[in-house]
Parts: structure tokens; C-alpha cells; sequence
């Protein structure tokens, strides 16, 4: 019997805020190279609790505006500015509880490191090369204009762990059952 949700089927869309719609908008399209798909919002509720309920934010919060942005495939950004009293205005290091970045796949990972560092885009460190189920792959992290974490990561020979008769760690004939 399955386990996990009823009928799902993959990954929709990542969702993130931002401060500045129109630099991030910038950042996406002209740099990354992601395509602008439409906008959303304002939305808010005066008088209910719509916001927090639905959302877990601030009743009284303001969602200015959404925009959605497609990137490479299938990935779809929705990338929000919002108002709120209290808002959190710092982003999040890796190693918050919250913490996260979005990796990007390209073909030619030194080129794509040119083209960003051109572009005066923050690379954090050198390329670093994986070992074990990862062996085959290369990546590096960059920072957004508003401080969100982003990774290139290549692999284009394939990794270890797409290769057959790669026992992940985790399944029971790693541990010899």
C-alpha cells in the first residue's frame, strides 16, 4: 500500500518573499533568464482573519503583489512583496531553521559562473566537487540581490546515484538485510 498524500504527482511551484518585486523581477528575468508568466494581488482583509487563517501570517498583513515566473522546464517562481507590522526583513542563512536555497541546473557550470560573476552576482566560494552518491556532480552557491541562497549544480555525466546498481544508503540491502 502506498504511503504518503493520495495522488501526487510532483512538485508545482516555489514560493518566496521578497522586498523589492521589481528587483527581483529584474534579477529573474535578465539575469537567471527566467520568463514572466503574470501578476497577482493586491490582496488583503480589513476586517477578517482571512490572512491567517489561510496564510499564517498577520491578519492585517498586506500581500502588494505576486508575480509568477517560469524557469528552465518545469520550475515555477511565485515570488512575493508583502506589508506587515512585524515583518522579518532578514534572510534566512542555510543553517536557520527555515533556511533553504533553490538550485539551478545548467550544462556548463564555469560558464554559468562567468556569466553571473559578469553580471556582478555574488558566488560564495569555489566550485566544489562531490563524492559519493553525488560523485559526478559539481555546484556552487550565489546570493541574490535581497540576500536569498541560490546553487548552480551540473552534473553532465550523471551522478553516482543515478547509476545502476547504486544502493542508496537508506535502502535495507545497504544494511545487508
Amino acid at each position: 500500500m502506498p504511503v504518503g498524500i493520495p495522488g501526487l504527482t510532483g512538485f508545482d511551484h516555489f514560493g518566496f518573499t521578497v522586498p523589492d518585486l521589481d528587483e527581483a523581477h529584474s534579477f529573474l528575468v535578465d539575469v537567471i533568464g527566467c520568463e514572466y508568466l503574470y501578476t497577482l494581488g493586491p490582496f488583503q482583509d480589513d476586517t477578517g482573519g482571512w490572512m491567517a487563517e489561510h496564510l499564517n501570517v498577520d491578519p492585517r498583513t498586506v500581500m502588494r503583489e505576486l508575480r509568477f515566473y517560469a524557469c528552465g522546464g518545469r520550475a515555477i517562481f511565485e515570488v512575493f512583496q508583502y506589508e506587515a507590522k512585524e515583518q522579518n526583513r532578514a534572510s534566512p542563512l542555510n543553517s536557520d531553521i527555515g533556511g533553504h536555497h533553490v538550485a539551478l541546473y545548467v550544462e556548463d557550470l564555469d560558464t554559468a559562473i562567468t556569466y553571473l560573476e559578469s553580471k556582478g552576482v555574488k558566488i560564495l566560494g569555489e566550485p566544489t566537487v562531490s563524492k559519493g552518491p553525488s560523485l559526478g556532480q559539481r555546484w556552487v552557491y550565489f546570493v541574490s540581490p535581497w540576500g536569498m541562497h541560490f546553487e548552480l549544480v551540473s552534473y553532465p555525466t550523471g551522478k553516482a546515484f543515478f547509476s545502476p546498481g547504486y544502493i542508496r544508503p537508506e535502502s535495507p540491502n545497504a544494511l545487508g538485510k
